[in-house]
């Protein structure tokens, strides 16, 4: 979603709404929101065509986005329809669409992100995996061993679990002592799907002819799959895959990698420095015994998560990912450190490698702090495919504990990685980190890195949205949400780049204190062509030292957040890699006009803003006028300053019919603090359906709080 300025943009609305008033309110375009590709793989090498499914219309589609190298796409233009529309009727809505990839033989396997950019605006993400050997698409009946689908491995094999009750078999041929992996993507492809409330549970089965379950595997990967087996007879077996629960959708896609590859699932030390050589310890399957290659990180790699393939014998295996860091870095001690007594001493800053190495293993770090040390701690494991889910303790030189950690909170989302901040050491003394597994579990595959720090105050910053649409003289607007952590109260002064020459930005602040909201305006040329680019938005900040000490020099990259439709009419975030600016033709507003965009208030005062709008022929739906960013009752955005607030009582939001004009009064509390031109915009809000939104921006409005008297 398009945080409260897309043109294209999806917000629940409230339940007790019926569809039929809505019905009144639509909009006239959606962006398309995309629900599968078919087949979702393709093997490095090659070109493909593979057909794109979408909710709303992905007509007039003219560029395609994959995250990475190495991976092009371009949209392959559909068939004229064979009864074209008549004069003045509305065109099909085009749901389905063929994209053509080019994979370089080069290109890093695994899963990339994918949309498009089409005349309403960039789409929603797809997923879309690269893989290494030959696709292989469901045939329309393998729904049972006997009609079972005839393989030939090493394969990929793609299909969905379209239905209720559905079941895919694949019949294939294995050699004596022959060792296979399978490995299942399906709800992992799932979880950037916009409009896509229920995810598969895979679970797989390997068969004899005669039904006799060979192995299964149901939850490896989180909720996918993934089997490994050698097989004592030559001949033939079938792979059987269904939902746990039996459930199906259409839009529930899966590959399968089958092949005798080497599989890697733990390198150890998994945390390295960039541009050094270094020998490390491999677990999986299909390994050659004894084997410590060496790995290089390319020099310059930027600290943060690199995947590498290595090359065991004449074999490649999978992308092994590991943590480069500009860090200390130190390996977990081969003696016992199963106990604060025996725990290996660090110093701190340090990024430590460890293993949990046997069921019940306790791994314990020693340091010394001083009271009122703050220390940050951060578990890297699970967020790297490891099987560990890590849970911490602090402990005192007694060792009794002080802290209990599981589960961590990462932008928006919570994963079994540990992520302790600001812990205060409370007297003088040593202390004791102790990492182990939450269910005591361990063995291969138990790799992490344990990253101890000393907190400093910083910021974050979150897009709530990864796509703006602009139209020719129109503007539109990109809202940044600011978390503060361990002290930081300053001001943020928001940035982007990567804008086309035709989009000029009026670039906003978040205001010291308890500003929490700050946004970017852009605005395209009036007769702008139609165009889409990717944009980077990052801020910056000072934080004071002390007098003797120049100011701390700050900096975040902002997270783009896609929204998605989360069951029971919630609204959801998942991180993407991208946010794609793109303008489109005129739509369903021509232009918003405001009786003055440079308000000033004194602490008490009221001002009104006068809105016209100019909308497009035909157009008669119902609008809301605001300058908050909400859903329900809940705010997402509100960049206005502290103590300045809509006078509902005053104002005239709803726009009825053919209405064109409104008005937002904008009051300040007779306490409100100074501030000088904040950014912020009028928007005007349509329905497009009894769950989506579709907002149309002003151009900055710049909002001035005097000093009171």
């Amino acid at each position: 979603m398009n945080n409260a300025n897309l043109l294209r943009r999806l917000l629940l609305i409230p339940c007790i709404l019926s569809y039929a008033v809505l019905r009144q309110a639509e909009a006239q375009t959606s962006y398309p929101m995309l629900m599968s590709l078919k087949p979702v793989a393709i093997q490095v090498g090659t070109s493909s065509e593979c057909e794109l499914q979408s909710r709303y219309t992905m007509a007039g589609a003219y560029q395609v986005f994959v995250s990475g190298t190495g991976v092009k796409a371009e949209v392959v233009p559909p068939e004229a329809p064979k009864d074209p529309p008549k004069p003045g009727d509305k065109p099909k809505e085009l749901t389905k669409l063929k994209v053509k990839f080019t994979v370089a033989a080069d290109a890093l396997p695994g899963v990339r992100e994918l949309r498009l950019a089409t005349p309403n605006g960039a789409s929603t993400i797809a997923q879309v995996v690269i893989v290494r050997d030959p696709v292989i698409v469901e045939a329309a009946d393998n729904n049972t061993a006997e009609k079972a689908q005839a393989v030939t491995l090493p394969a990929t094999l793609c299909g969905a679990i379209e239905k209720v009750e559905d079941f895919d078999f694949f019949k294939f041929t294995a050699a004596a002592g022959q060792s296979i992996s399978f490995h299942v993507r399906c709800q992992r492809l799932q979880d950037k799907i916009h409009d896509l409330q229920a995810h598969a549970d895979p679970i797989l089965f390997l068969r004899d002819l005669q039904g006799g379950v060979l192995a299964m595997s149901d939850n490896a990967f989180f909720a996918d799959p993934f089997l490994t087996y050698q097989f004592e007879r030559a001949g033939e077996y079938i792979l059987e895959l269904r939902d746990v629960r039996y459930h199906g959708n259409v839009n529930w896609e899966y590959c399968i990698e089958a092949n005798s590859r080497p599989y890697v699932t733990g390198a150890f030390p998994k945390a390295v420095k960039a541009g050094v050589d270094t020998a490390i310890e491999l677990s999986g399957v299909f390994l050659p015994p004894g084997l410590k290659p060496t790995i290089k990180i390319p020099e310059g790699t930027r600290p943060g998560s690199f995947y590498m393939p290595l090359t065991p014998g004449d074999q490649i295996t999978n992308p092994v990912p590991f943590y480069v860091t500009d860090l200390p870095t130190v390996n977990e001690p081969a003696t016992d450190n199963n106990s604060p007594q025996t725990a290996a001493v660090v110093e701190i800053p340090h990024v430590i490698n460890g293993r949990i190495e046997s069921e019940a293993d306790l791994d314990c770090y020693s340091f010394v702090a001083k009271k009122g040390e703050k220390f940050t701690f951060e578990i890297i494991a699970r967020r790297q495919m490891s099987n560990l889910d890590s849970f911490l303790r602090i402990l005192n030189d007694k060792g009794q504990p002080l802290r209990e950690d599981d589960d961590g909170r990462f932008g928006r989302l919570t994963f079994s990685d540990t992520y302790l901040e600001g812990w205060e050491a409370p007297a003088d003394g040593t202390f004791t980190v102790e990492v182990r597994d939450v269910h005591l579990r361990g063995g291969q595959g138990f790799e992490y890195v344990l990253q101890i720090t000393r907190t400093v105050p910083y910021f974050e910053l979150q897009l709530d949205t990864d796509k703006t649409l602009l139209t020719p003289g129109m503007s539109n607007a990109i809202f940044a949400r600011v978390v503060r952590k361990h002290g930081f109260t300053g001001e943020v002064q928001l940035h982007v780049t990567g804008l086309p020459p035709e989009v000029v930005a009026t670039c906003g602040k978040i205001l010291a204190g308890k500003g929490q909201d700050g946004c970017i305006v852009l605005t395209a040329a009036a007769g702008s062509p139609m165009l889409a680019n990717e944009l980077q938005i990052y801020g910056t900040a000072k934080h004071p030292q002390g007098e003797s000490q120049p100011p701390l020099e700050l900096s975040a990259n902002a997270s783009p957040f896609q929204e998605y439709y989360s069951p029971g009419g919630g609204r959801g975030h998942y991180p993407v890699e991208s946010h794609v600016v793109s303008i489109g033709p005129p739509s369903d507003i021509l232009s918003i006009k405001l009786s003055e965009t440079d308000i000033r208030l004194k602490p008490g005062e009221s001002k009104k803003i006068t809105v016209t709008l100019e909308r497009n022929k035909d157009v008669n739906q119902n609008v809301t006028l605001d300058m908050l960013y909400k859903h329900l009752d809940s705010v997402f955005a509100n960049s206005l300053p502290e103590g300045v607030t809509i006078d509902g009582n005053q104002s005239k939001t709803l726009l009825t019919g053919t209405t064109s004009e409104g008005v937002i009064t904008l009051k300040a509390d007779k306490t409100a603090p100074s501030a000088e031109k904040q950014v912020g915009v009028v928007m005007a809000n349509f329905a497009i359906n009894f769950v989506m939104k579709a907002t149309y921006s002003s151009p900055p409005v710049f909002v001035t709080v005097e000093k009171a008297e």
